[in-house]
Formats: C-alpha cells, sequence, structure tokens
C-alpha cells in the first residue's frame, strides 16, 4: 500500500523553491493528482479496520520508515535534506491528507504527525490545511505588486 509513500518526496526541491501562491497552487493539484491515490488508499484502509488508532499507527510507522530509508546515508539524514522533508511534509503530505473527503483525516494526520516527530531526529512539526497555508501567501510587498 505504501510503496509510492518515499516516492511522494521526489520533486521535493522544486516544489519548495521560490513559492508563491501560484506555484504552491498548481504544485499542489499536481501532487495530489499523482499521489491522491496513495492517500486515499491509507484512509481507506484505516476505514476498514476495527481498532482505526492502531491502523493508523501502522500506517504512519511504515510511511516514516520508508521515508528515512530512502533518504538515509550510512543511518543518518543531513540536517538540510531534514529541513526540506519537513517542510514538504507541511505544505504538501498533511494538506493533502486533510483534504481528503474521506473519514480519519484529522486521526491520520495527528498520529503521521507525531510518528514523523518521533522517528526524525529534531523534527517535532506541526501541521495544517491547504486553505490556511496558501491563504498565507502574499502577491504583494509592501501594497505593491
Amino acid at each position: 500500500m505504501l510503496e509510492q509513500s518515499a516516492s511522494m518526496f521526489d520533486n521535493m526541491k522544486p516544489m519548495l523553491k521560490k513559492l508563491k501562491k501560484k506555484s504552491y497552487e498548481q504544485n499542489m493539484k499536481d501532487f495530489k493528482h499523482q499521489y491522491g491515490i496513495c492517500i486515499d488508499d491509507m484512509l481507506v484502509y484505516i476505514e476498514k479496520q476495527e481498532d482505526k488508532q492502531k491502523a493508523a499507527k501502522e500506517i504512519s510507522v511504515e510511511f516514516c520508515e520508508k521515508v528515512k530509508e530512502r533518504f538515509s546515508v550510512n543511518g543518518k539524514i543531513r540536517g538540510v535534506v531534514q529541513m526540506d522533508m519537513n517542510m514538504f511534509a507541511i505544505y504538501y503530505i498533511f494538506p493533502s491528507i486533510l483534504s481528503s473527503y474521506r473519514d480519519n483525516t484529522k486521526l491520520l494526520a495527528d498520529t503521521l504527525c507525531e510518528t514523523w516527530g518521533n522517528v526524525f531526529k529534531d523534527s517535532k512539526i506541526g501541521y495544517t490545511d491547504y486553505d490556511t497555508i496558501y491563504n498565507s501567501f502574499s502577491e504583494k510587498i509592501f501594497g505593491i505588486i
């Protein structure tokens, strides 16, 4: 189910570079188009399980382990890479989860956020939804376009 989890980070660098309102909007559309099925699969798995908390934890651990395996060099992830991974998760992974119309989005997001902080060094992160991030961008500097 989570074979694609590490590949979600394939375009991490370009998708974080020079983020503006328009580029974030397009990046998110592209991301959801490419990986929305994977996120949907995670949520469907949770829906089908009797113990939803346990299912969310299983998915979160597997997700983080696959990502860690992909970016580790000799068992460690360089600080700058980890920082980019954290930002990418905040900007794309969590908002994509929260924008799903399925049940248990908050459960998965909370569990993944907690697991992320436990698996990755110095990565106690938070998350928010797409609209909050999108609306935080400003196209104007000092009121000038």
